[in-house]
C-alpha cells in the first residue's frame, strides 16, 4: 500500500494493539539490565513498507517494525537536524537551551556568501542549558553504562568529553572493556540525508522507477521532481540494508534478546517543503522500538510523543529514573508517564533565513502560528538550492500557474494562522482556520501553544544577538570558559587519592591517566594507581569553553 508521500498513509486502519508485557526494565528471562541501540537516520519521513509505502522494499525495517512496537504519532521537535539533536541529547526543548537556529556558532561559507548581513550581530556562540543539565549518556555512564556513538555530535554546542565512552566513525559497542558490560549504542544513519540528491553526489542503485512513485499535490510534476522522489526512495533502499547490518551485528554477539532497539529519524524528508517546515511532511517521524522477544511487546501504539520524549524515554528503558529537570516524560520502560498528547514544534532561523514558527499537534489535528507572516513558507536557503527540483518549484513561482493546493510553494507571505486536519488532508493544503466547525478546536491548540511558549520562556521570540548575549551569556561579551579544574592527593584509607573539583555551577568534569584516551566521570575521590604519574583533569559546562588541567602526581601535595 502506498503513502500519499511526504504525508499519512492512505487507507492503513491504525488500531491500538493490546501489548501484552509489564512496564518493568528488565527482560523476562535474565535479571541483566537491558542494552539499548539507537539507529537514527536522517532527513526520512515514515515512506516505509510498514508504514503503509510499499514503493521500496524495506524488509530489515519492516521485520523490526513486526517484532516490535510502531509508533504512528511521533514527531521532531523542528524540521532540522542539529536543533532536534540538541532535544535527543539533553530532554529538552531548543527553544528552552537557545539551540533553535539552524546554526549556532561559524556559519556555513555558503550562506555567509549569500547574505553576510545576516550574520553581522550574531555571535559565534553554542547553546547553554541551565547548569543542571547533562548530555543523557553521561547519566548511563555514571551507573555503569558503555557509551558509543557512531559519529555524529551535531547538537548546536560541543558535547562534554564525559558524554561518551567512545565516539567518531569506528565507536562501536563491541570495544568495552568488559563482555558483559551493559551498553547504550548510537549508529547515525546519513544516506537519506538531503545531500543524497543533490546532482553532484553520486547515485544510489536504482530501486524505484520514477514514473511510478505519486507526486504531492503542491509540487509540479516534472520529470525532476519525480526522479528527486525517486532517489530519495533509492537511498532509503540502501538504509534499509545498513539497518540489517546493525541488527546482525547484535545477533551474531549473541545480545539481541538483552536488547532493545529505537530506530527513528531526526526529522521529516530531505526535500523542499519537507525539511525545514513545521508540516507533518517535515516532523512527522518513523518510530519503532523493538523490545527482546520473550517479553512480548509488539503492536500499534498511538500515543504522541516528540524528541523531548527521548532521553527520559531511553533512561526509563535502561531503569534508571529520569531527572526532574528533563522536559519531556519517558513513554516506555521502567518510568512510564501519561504523556499530554500533544507536540509542540518550532522553526526559527534556517541559515541566513531568519523566519519564527510555532506550532502544536494532537497527532491529528494541527495549529500553525506565523509570527513573522510578512516571510515566504519555502525557504531561499543556499544549501537547499542544491536539490535538483528546487529548479522547477521556482520556474512554478515564476509562471502563475500554480494550483491551489500549492500555494504554499509559491506565495511570498504566510496567513498568521493554519489549522490543518491530517486525516482529511493528509497533505495539508487546506488551511482551515477559518472554519467555524473547528472553532473549539482550534481554541484549545491555539491556548496550549500560547502556554508553552510561556512555561518554557520561548528564547526564539528574542532577537539572536540579544538572546546570546543577555540570556545564555548573561551580559558578558564573549562567550564564557568554564574554570579550570582542580587537583589535590587526600589519603584515605592509607592510599593516595585525587579529588577534582571545579567553580564553575554545571560543569561536567571527567579525569584520565597519562597515556589514556577516555575520559571518566569524576564521582568522588579517585584511587590513583601505584604507578600513576600524571593525571588529567577537565571541566566542562555546556555552551563554555572546556578547561583541563594536566599535573604530575608526584607534584600534588595534600
Amino acid at each position: 500500500m502506498k503513502t500519499n508521500h511526504i504525508g499519512r498513509p492512505r487507507s492503513i486502519s491504525i488500531l491500538l494493539m493490546l501489548v501484552v508485557a509489564t512496564s518493568t526494565a528488565q527482560a523476562s528471562n535474565s535479571d541483566s539490565p537491558l542494552n539499548l541501540v539507537w539507529i537514527s537516520v536522517e532527513d526520512m519521513s515514515p515512506w516505509l513498507g510498514c508504514y503503509g509505502d510499499s514503493t521500496v522494499p524495506t524488509p530489515n525495517v519492516d521485520r523490526l517494525a513486526e517484532e516490535g512496537i510502531r509508533y504512528v504519532n511521533a514527531f521532531a521537535t523542528t524540521p532540522v537536524c542539529a536543533p532536534s539533536r540538541s532535544t535527543l541529547i539533553t530532554g529538552k526543548w531548543p527553544t528552552e537551551l537557545g539551540s533553535m537556529h539552524m546554526r549556532t556558532g561559524k556559519p556555513s561559507v555558503a550562506a555567509i556568501s549569500r547574505h553576510p548581513e545576516a550574520y553581522a550581530n550574531i555571535p559565534n556562540y553554542e547553546a547553554v542549558p541551565s547548569p543542571e543539565v547533562r548530555c543523557f549518556p553521561e547519566l548511563l555512564r555514571a551507573e555503569g553504562r558503555f557509551c558509543t556513538n557512531r559519529r555524529k555530535t551535531d547538537y548546536q554546542f560541543k558535547a562534554p568529553e564525559t558524554t561518551w565512552d567512545h565516539t567518531g566513525g569506528k565507536a562501536h559497542w563491541r570495544k568495552r572493556p568488559a563482555g558483559d558490560q551493559p551498553f547504550f549504542a548510537v549508529f547515525n544513519l546519513t544516506v537519506t540525508h538531503e545531500s543524497g540528491t543533490f546532482a553532484k553526489r553520486p547515485r544510489q542503485p536504482r530501486a524505484v522507477d520514477p514514473h511510478s512513485v505519486t507526486v504531492p499535490p503542491y509540487y509540479p510534476d516534472t520529470p525532476t521532481v519525480r526522479d528527486d522522489i525517486a532517489r530519495t526512495y533509492d537511498n532509503i533502499a540502501v538504509m534499509d540494508q545498513q539497518v540489517g547490518r546493525i541488527l546482525k551485528e547484535v545477533a551474531d554477539a549473541g545480545v539481541l534478546e538483552n536488547t532493545v532497539v529505537m530506530f527513528f529519524s531526526d526529522h521529516g524528508v530531505g526535500l523542499p517543503r519537507g525539511k525545514r517546515c513545521i508540516y507533518d511532511s517535515g516532523t512527522r517521524i518513523p518510530l519503532i522500538i523493538r523490545w527482546p522477544a520473550t517479553m512480548n511487546r509488539r503492536g500499534i501504539d498511538e500515543r504522541v510523543v516528540s524528541f523531548v520524549d527521548f532521553a527520559p524515554t531511553a533512561l526509563s528503558i535502561c531503569g534508571i529514573r529520569p531527572p526532574a529537570w528533563m522536559s519531556g516524560a519517558a513513554f516506555t520502560g521502567e518510568y512510564a508517564e501519561p504523556g499530554t498528547g500533544l507536540a509542540f514544534i518550532h522553526a526559527d532561523r534556517m541559515d541566513a533565513v531568519l523566519d519564527r514558527t510555532r506550532a502544536v499537534t494532537d497527532g491529528r489535528y494541527r495549529y500553525v502560528r506565523n509570527l513573522m507572516p510578512e516571510r515566504p513558507r519555502l525557504y531561499n536557503v543556499a544549501y537547499a538550492a542544491n536539490v535538483p527540483m528546487m529548479a522547477d518549484i521556482h520556474a512554478l513561482r515564476a509562471s502563475g500557474d500554480a494550483t491551489p493546493d500549492q500555494w504554499q510553494m509559491v506565495d511570498q507571505t504566510k496567513p498568521k494562522e493554519e489549522f490543518y486536519d491530517t486525516a482529511a488532508d493528509p497533505h495539508e493544503v487546506r488551511n482551515l482556520i477559518a472554519d467555524p466547525s473547528h472553532e473549539a478546536r482550534i481554541a484549545a491548540l491555539r491556548a496550549a501553544l500560547t502556554a508553552w511558549m510561556q512555561d518554557t520562556g520561548d528564547l526564539g521570540l528574542h532577537s539572536e544577538g540579544d538572546m546570546v548575549r543577555r540570556h545564555l551569556w548573561d551580559g558578558a561579551p564573549q562567550k564564557p570558559a568554564t574554570a579550570p579544574p582542580t587537583l589535590a592527593i587526600k589519603v584515605i584509607d592509607g592510599r593516595r587519592h585525587m579529588v577534582i573539583e571545579c567553580e564553575t555551577e554545571g560543569a561536567s568534569i571527567g579525569w584520565r591517566l597519562e597515556g589514556e584516551s577516555t575520559w571518566h566521570l569524576v564521582d568522588g575521590p579517585i584511587r590513583l594507581p601505584d604507578d600513576a604519574m600524571k593525571i588529567e583533569a577537565l571541566a566542562h559546562r555546556i555552551g563554555y569553553l572546556p578547561r583541563t588541567n594536566t599535573r604530575s602526581v608526584t607534584a600534588i601535595v595534600e
